[in-house]
């Protein structure tokens, strides 16, 4: 195939390393508030599961931004017994999210893989699709030096549409000035992210970090829609070329 136009990344997990500085920010919350559980790595995937849990209700409309905030609060902080009202909710999260952001980075192979994606064809345009609040997104960009990096950005908070909703790939696509069939999709998901892509006549790219293993039928789909798996970005280029 033809090198694309433009290339089109997600960014939590794929660009920029949340689960990392999720659990980095969890475990130093936990000594601030003086929470010492039993076992700290299940600690850490509780919360994961809850940012899961409520953060894809934020994405379906039944909770608003700081509504999944308060929630992944409240529960994280009722399974380690204590009880917090709703202004608690707010500033305990608001707390836990300092150690967050102090946390903040790029996966090591992000900036190489963008500045392979340039030596490899001149003017290949770059880009972002993430589902979140679009000020809190670019805050990120901007956090970790990526913000300059990319010439589009698209969240779905502002859009009013998420992954894997066709309309969000195609729209990213028209801001770049290309063909959907010119663009590919990196993403760490691989329903949301790299078939929802595909969907849309992208050439969806799943980076499969983790090694994990797809259920049957988003197995039989990735493969009917010629998915490419990838471990590492620092595999791009040589995908797609």
């Amino acid at each position: 195939m033809a090198f694309p136009d433009a290339v089109v990344f997600d960014l939590d997990d794929t660009l920029f390393a949340h689960r990392e500085a999720v659990a980095q920010g969890i475990v130093e919350h936990m000594r601030a508030v003086g929470i010492e559980p039993r076992d700290r790595a299940s600690a850490v995937a509780l919360w994961h599961a809850l940012e899961e849990r409520h953060y894809h209700r934020y994405l379906a409309g039944e909770l608003d931004y700081d509504g999944q905030r308060r929630a992944r609060a409240t529960d994280f902080a009722a399974a380690h017994g204590v009880s917090l009202s709703a202004e608690q909710a707010s500033r305990w999260f608001m707390d836990y999210f300092e150690h967050y952001r102090s946390a903040w980075l790029l996966h090591d192979d992000a900036l190489r893989c963008l500045a392979s994606l340039r030596g490899v064809k001149a003017g290949v345009r770059i880009g972002v699709i993430t589902n979140g609040d679009e000020d809190f997104q670019r805050r990120k960009l901007e956090g970790v030096g990526l913000w300059e990096q990319v010439d589009v950005v698209v969240a779905s908070g502002s859009f009013g549409v998420a992954k894997p909703d066709p309309r969000i790939f195609l729209h990213a696509c028209e801001l770049l000035g290309v063909e959907a069939t010119d663009a590919a999709y990196v993403g760490d998901r691989l329903r949301t992210d790299a078939i929802g892509a595909a969907r849309a006549g992208l050439t969806g790219v799943w980076l499969n970090r983790r090694d994990e293993k797809p259920d049957a039928v988003d197995a039989a789909e990735a493969d009917a829609l010629h998915i490419i798996e990838l471990r590492t970005l620092d595999d791009l280029v040589a995908a797609l070329g």
